[in-house]
């Protein structure tokens, strides 16, 4: 039964003002030594190299202490990125978490958190060239940690057709294929991703999420350091710059560039891996 709205009470306006509260303060958490990581960045040499094809995923590997590079070689393309800790499927990257603590899309300085009961920093991001874009008129930012990654399931529901080059299926491929397993397992490590390069926000008349055109162009990049021995999946959504839609094979779609870059000995000295998330875990009151 659908209930028509409710007559506003006289002291709406008053209830509408009240001052909002921050839920997770964050001026408590380590802050990363940024200075230190761009120090030994200044030393480091690739190491590895991996080149998604369009409306693809494939894994790689980061060392702890190392770099990571996501690229835009050719255009605006935007990335689902997925992580893990190398050795620890369960211990993966939780979106929701990082957005409590940072925001709704993620910047230099923030860091990727872990999920529980692990929750520690999994990678912190170093430099952005698209850090310049700051809030656009419709609320727009990029790289957000608000979007869940397009599925099939979804596409489905909406178009009622089969569509497998999501990016949820293009990660549970890869993962399926680095590990040795069967689809059906892969499936349920793949997890809420960081957007990278894509410009999203809510509409502000229906709270609805949107994304828009991204503004990244061949050469941009964004870069992390590995807090942990990292497995990361990053797919190159079929949505192209997602401009217009994803779950397509109408747009414009081109490849993403991962790099590692390891530091020099001795650059890091004084830096330690962070440690699991030290509660108790007894969940019951004293």
């Amino acid at each position: 039964m659908t209930k028509t709205p409710t007559e506003a009470p006289p002291d709406a306006d008053a209830r509408r003002q009240v001052v909002p509260v921050i839920c997770y303060p964050n001026d408590t958490l380590h802050v990363p030594p940024l200075d230190q990581y761009r120090a030994a960045r200044d030393t480091a040499q690739a190491t590895d190299h991996t080149r998604i094809p369009p409306r693809q995923a494939r894994c790689f590997h980061v060392t702890a202490g190392s770099f990571f590079r996501i690229t835009c070689p050719d255009g605006a393309q935007v990335g689902d990125l997925n992580l893990f800790a190398a050795r620890n499927l369960d211990e993966r990257f939780f979106s929701g978490k990082t957005r409590a603590l940072h925001g709704s899309h993620v910047g230099i300085g923030n860091r990727l958190w872990s999920c529980l009961p692990y929750l520690r920093p999994m990678a912190t991001i170093t430099e952005d060239t698209l850090s310049w874009y700051g809030q656009d008129e419709f609320g727009g930012r990029v790289h957000d940690v608000i979007g869940t990654r397009c599925d099939p399931y979804t596409h489905h529901l909406l178009t009622g057709q089969d569509y497998h080059n999501t990016c949820h299926s293009n990660l549970t491929r890869a993962l399926a294929a680095e590990m040795g397993m069967p689809l059906t397992e892969a499936e349920g490590h793949i997890h809420d991703v960081l957007n990278v390069f894509m410009c999203t926000g809510f509409t502000r008349d229906t709270g609805q999420y949107f994304m828009k055109t991204s503004p990244a162009r061949a050469g941009d990049y964004i870069e992390f350091f590995a807090e942990i021995d990292l497995l990361g999946v990053l797919s190159a959504c079929p949505g192209g710059d997602c401009g217009a839609e994803h779950s397509s094979d109408a747009a414009t779609c081109h490849p993403l560039e991962v790099t590692v870059y390891a530091p020099k000995a001795g650059q890091l000295d004084g830096w330690y891996a962070p440690s699991y998330n030290r509660y108790s875990r007894r969940h019951a009151p004293e």
